[in-house]
C-alpha cells in the first residue's frame, strides 16, 4: 500500500492568483484581456476545517487518473459513498482506492488494468478500517 501523511490546510489567505480569462483548447480565438483575482483554496474547499492534501505516491490508481506526485484534495466531511475515490486507512495504513460499498461487505479497488500487480482489498471485520475522507479534486502535475 502507498504511504500518506495528510497535509492540513491552515489559516492563511489561500492559494491566490491572477485569472486571465479562458483559453480557447479548440480552435484559437482573439485573446481577451479578463482579468479577476482567483482564490484557489474558495474554488476548490468546501469545508476548510475538514479539508486536507496528499501527494500521490504509487501507481495504483493511474487509471482513476491520480499520477504519482499528483496532490488529493480530501475531505472528510463528505460522507463515503459507493464508487466514491477515497483515502481509507486499513491496518496502519493509508492507501487511496476506489470505495466498493454493498450492504455486506466494503472492497477497496484500484485502478491499474496494466499493471496486474494490484488486486481488490475485501475489507474483513477484523480488520482495523475507515475511510478517512473522499477525494474531492486531483491536481494534476505538469
Amino acid at each position: 500500500m502507498e504511504r500518506f501523511e495528510p497535509i492540513a490546510l491552515e489559516d492563511s489567505e489561500g492559494f491566490e492568483g491572477l485569472m486571465m480569462g479562458e483559453v480557447k483548447a479548440g480552435f484559437p480565438s482573439p485573446a481577451e484581456d479578463i482579468r479577476e483575482r482567483l482564490n484557489l483554496t474558495d474554488l476548490l474547499v468546501r469545508h476548510k476545517a475538514s479539508t486536507f492534501f496528499f501527494r500521490v505516491d504509487g501507481v495504483s490508481m493511474v487509471d482513476a487518473g491520480m499520477d504519482e506526485g499528483d496532490i488529493l484534495i480530501v475531505d472528510r466531511s463528505v460522507e463515503p459513498y459507493n464508487g466514491c475515490k477515497a483515502v481509507c486507512f486499513i491496518d496502519g495504513e493509508y492507501t487511496v482506492k476506489r470505495v466498493a460499498i454493498s450492504e455486506s461487505e466494503v472492497t477497496l479497488l484500484p485502478a491499474n488494468e496494466t499493471s496486474g500487480k494490484y488486486r481488490p482489498i475485501p475489507v474483513r471485520p477484523e480488520d482495523e478500517f475507515l475511510v478517512w475522507g473522499v477525494v474531492t479534486y486531483i491536481i494534476k502535475k505538469a
